[in-house]
């Protein structure tokens, strides 16, 4: 863990405090024990957790600098990433956690009781129903989704949830470019603008890796979202 401390520091000037070492080593060590029963994750040994997932979920806070959103909502989270490792950092969070699969779920419901966050809510549901439900829609400060789904499908999931004002974010590997540029009508039906492309470097990783942020503009259309499963097959 000592090398996660010292480049979550060196990247992203991320301090991690001993107590919050502490949660990510139990973390850690939940989602090992799950995996072999449940398969929550490809990504099965230690090293490769602390890299593509923790460092991974930490490089969200080059999008918010010193201004951590108030509320989020992470969007298909499956193991919780990026949500529960930011709620670690920031422990004022107000957080929700969605997943359409109940082991997921499950699994994100059981580390929030082994690490006795306050403020988080676990939902499983899809986001199409979300969406159109009055306690969620617009209801958030950042969305958030990492390998979820190609940005102008993306989109549709998370700018109805979030606030006027408030911002989508997509974590996205090399093809991030060209899905902005291709998303770009979507985006502006929804009520979104595209602010930037902040690029992320993880240690001992290849692959090109972007944060993708849209700002919320304007109120998303009522007919939006769509009916769960037809952002996917026919993408605006």
């Amino acid at each position: 863990m000592e090398k996660l401390v010292r480049e979550a520091q060196e990247l992203f000037n991320v301090h991690i405090t001993g107590r919050q070492v502490m949660s990510l080593i139990t973390y850690e060590k939940e989602l090992l024990a799950w995996n072999q029963k449940f398969n929550l994750t490809a990504i099965r040994d230690s090293e490769s957790i602390r890299t593509k997932h923790f460092l991974d979920s930490f490089s969200c806070v080059l999008a918010w600098q010193a201004n951590p959103p108030a509320s989020l909502i992470d969007v298909g989270t499956g193991a919780g990433f990026p949500g529960l490792a930011l709620k670690i950092l920031y422990p004022n969070l107000k957080l929700a956690l969605v997943d359409s699969v109940g082991k997921k779920a499950m699994f994100c419901q059981h580390i929030v009781s082994a690490l006795g966050l306050n403020d988080v809510s676990v939902i499983q549901a899809r986001a199409e129903d979300l969406g159109h439900n009055k306690n969620h829609r617009e209801a958030y400060d950042w969305a958030v989704a990492r390998a979820v789904a190609n940005l102008n499908v993306l989109s549709e999931y998370l700018l109805p949830l979030v606030k006027v004002g408030g911002t989508a974010l997509a974590q996205k590997g090399e093809t991030a470019r060209a899905e902005a540029k291709s998303a770009g009508k979507a985006i502006k039906l929804l009520g979104g603008k595209l602010r930037e492309l902040i690029p992320v470097k993880l240690p001992d990783v290849e692959d090109d890796r972007y944060l993708v942020l849209v700002d919320k503009v304007a109120a998303t259309p009522e007919k939006y979202p769509r009916k769960a499963g037809i952002p996917a097959k026919q993408a605006l």
